[in-house]
């Protein structure tokens, strides 16, 4: 697992490490990192033409010491300083002796200078930041994301906060992120995640100094390392017995996508119990169906219940039913409204609850997700004692107890109807296995969002997508996380 850390965090275990080092080891640490990455993206280093944004504080230093290295190789480098009476001295001295030139943000022709680079390294900002970049530096990024050069970021894309990955304002489109030590929440949540492009850590001997991490991110290894295939002595009751209340006469869709979406991700049994009977019946031979209602669909480990399922007094009771029972439920979509309305439902239960609420179901439970989606999803799973997914490009997993989980296969192509009865139907056999496997509800759903992710990327290859490419998928793209296939296209994080 990746470990996610605020900048609290990171500047508070760069204290010892500097207290013990000689002055400037660090930076140097971060350039040679920097300047290693950089040249590899450019392929051929030598008259390449590369532009360094340094503002005052140490990432401007780590641009122009980078730099330095870069020019040593033949680069054609020149700074364009943001605050010259305030840069980085030693940083910029090394850039000269190497080669470099420096100009000011105010010089003319800058912008075009920079729109001409090869490659642009982003130093204006660290990771102290806040708010939207003042107009000079915001001209200069503007130009960076209209030229044709790489734009990589130095530690943090400068105008993200990188603690919560919010921006106020403009920020620094980066195509690639170099990192220094930890893996900043900033960079893979929010809209901090789309500026921050690809992200490479460097490490800079920080390791021993960090906290131990509350937040993370999982890579296909931590999830193939989660899905216990069966073994020899395995029956269909021993795998997982996962229960679907979804659809309804109204919206059959949604049951037929969760039920075949928990069916793909292969527990050993699924009971379906909703109001699309019929219709799944007809998808799905493989499920057991009832038309009896939770009451009469047998015993299982774990219940599925809401998407399509109305918020109608009957759609009430249903979820009141199943809240009442010691297994696992997750709850979404319809029964989420119904939820908002009567918190107390879900809070004292004794066993895990997942919610899964988009950022307008969210609302429903008394505040909007702000820009700090980290905070706000630990906030609402703290209120409630349950487990909260709380979707968007980069879907966060909060637990009661703070334990935080960001997912980092999101892809736009879900944005389509149907998509999160898929991954209802995934996150539910998942908690059904949790018994047997040991596997805790907010790992169950972190695993989800990672699966859901991937089958959406495998999807999106051959065009646009519909939910129930996700669920003929999803076998494939499970086997390819347990490295039974070829990779599949895309970052599994940072």
């Amino acid at each position: 697992m990746i470990g996610l850390y605020a900048a609290a965090e990171v500047r508070a275990a760069e204290e010892p490490l500097l207290a013990a080092t000689p002055q400037g080891t660090l930076m140097q640490r971060a350039a040679a990192g920097l300047a290693t990455v950089g040249g590899r993206l450019l392929g051929t280093v030598y008259g390449r033409r590369v532009v360094l944004l340094a503002g005052s504080g140490n990432n401007g230093g780590d641009a122009l010491f980078a730099g330095a290295r870069l020019a040593g190789r033949g680069a054609r480098v020149t700074a364009v300083l943001l605050a010259p009476d305030r840069t980085h001295a030693a940083g910029l001295t090394a850039l000269r002796r190497s080669g470099g030139r420096a100009l000011t943000a105010g010089d003319p022709g800058v912008g075009a200078l920079v729109g001409r680079a090869d490659l642009v390294l982003d130093g204006m900002l660290g990771i102290g930041g806040r708010g939207g970049l003042r107009a000079d530096a915001a001209a200069l990024a503007e130009a960076a994301a209209e030229g044709a050069g790489i734009t990589v970021a130095v530690d943090v894309p400068s105008g993200i906060d990188a603690s919560t990955g919010e921006v106020d304002g403009v920020a620094f489109p980066a195509m690639h992120t170099v990192t220094f030590g930890a893996v900043k929440r900033g960079l893979v949540v929010g809209e901090g995640r789309g500026h921050a492009g690809k992200v490479h850590l460097i490490d800079i001997g920080l390791d021993a100094h960090l906290p131990p991490a509350t937040a993370w991110q999982l890579t296909d290894a931590d999830v193939a390392a989660r899905l216990a295939p069966p073994s020899a002595g395995d029956d269909k009751y021993s795998q997982g017995v996962v229960g679907v209340l979804a659809g309804s006469a109204a919206y059959p869709g949604a049951g037929v996508l969760c039920t075949g979406a928990a069916l793909r991700t292969r527990p050993g049994l699924v009971r379906y119990a909703g109001g699309a009977a019929d219709g799944v019946r007809a998808a799905w031979p493989e499920a057991i169906v009832t038309d009896g209602g939770p009451g009469d669909a047998g015993r299982v480990q774990a219940w599925v219940v809401g998407p399509g399922g109305g918020t109608d007094d009957a759609a009430r009771a249903v979820l009141a039913e199943v809240l009442a029972t010691d297994v696992p439920v997750l709850v979404d979509a319809d029964a989420l409204t119904l939820l908002a309305r009567e918190p107390g439902l879900v809070q004292g239960r004794s066993a895990p609850t997942v919610l899964t609420p988009h950022d307008r179901e969210f609302a429903r439970f008394g505040s909007d997700v702000g820009g700090d989606r980290i905070g706000a999803a630990r906030r609402l799973a703290a209120e409630l004692g349950a487990v909260v997914l709380l979707k968007g490009d980069a879907t966060v997993v909060a637990d009661p107890d703070g334990t935080t989980f960001v997912n980092g296969t999101g892809t736009a192509d879900l944005a389509t109807a149907g998509t999160g009865d898929v991954l209802s139907g995934i996150a539910g056999a998942l908690l059904a296995t949790g018994p047997t496997t040991g596997l805790p509800a907010v790992e169950a759903a972190a695993v989800a969002a990672h699966l859901h992710g991937r089958t959406g990327r495998l999807a999106a290859q051959r065009g646009p997508l519909l939910a129930g490419d996700l669920v003929r998928r999803l076998p494939e793209a499970v086997g390819r996380v347990r490295g039974l296939g070829p990779a599949v296209l895309g970052d599994s994080g940072a």
